[in-house]
């Protein structure tokens, strides 16, 4: 079994407003924390599929900002934004999230994303808080499942060309 089939990402409902994503890597905290915040990295593996950044723009503290544009499948860019609400370096980050692409805007949801490190490994865990039920089973719906398991896939073959 390789490193990433190991470590495979699971999506659990806490509540009906919730979904958390979890993922373990074989890095340290600060390194992961690296990858999920810079925009240099994040250009290297956000994405599902054949979709990738065309842009990536991130400021990194209470109040700022990022926003990112994806090149979709369909020819039509999407964009996910948000603001931070806390960002504690290596270990936690809270901010909005929402999407938006011609046709469609997502309604925001509070992403809380904890980065525990215990022996050399670390597990992101990324719980996503909706407004409504009807919101949380419209995101799901969406195919975050399996889009998400495909970033993290990336994510961890991104972190192992940062060692």
């Amino acid at each position: 079994m390789d490193a990433i089939t190991k470590h495979k990402m699971t999506l659990a409902l806490p509540s009906d407003l919730e979904f958390t994503l979890t993922r373990s890597f074989d890095a340290p905290a600060a390194l992961v924390f690296r990858a999920w915040t810079e925009a240099k990295h994040l250009k290297q593996w956000y994405g599902c599929g054949a979709t990738g950044l065309t842009k990536c723009d991130v400021d990194l503290q209470v109040n700022g900002g990022f926003r990112y544009t994806m090149a979709m499948a369909d020819g039509v860019d999407g964009t996910i934004f948000g603001v931070y609400r806390e960002v504690t370096s290596g270990s936690r980050l809270v901010y909005t999230h929402g999407f938006v692409t011609d046709s469609f805007l997502s309604p925001n949801c509070l992403v809380t994303v904890t980065f525990v490190e215990a022996n050399g490994r670390t597990t992101l865990t990324s719980t996503l808080l909706h407004n409504s039920k009807a919101d949380r089973d419209m995101h799901l719906s969406a195919g975050v499942e399996a889009g998400a398991a495909v970033s993290l896939d990336r994510l961890e073959v991104h972190i192992r060309s940062m060692g």
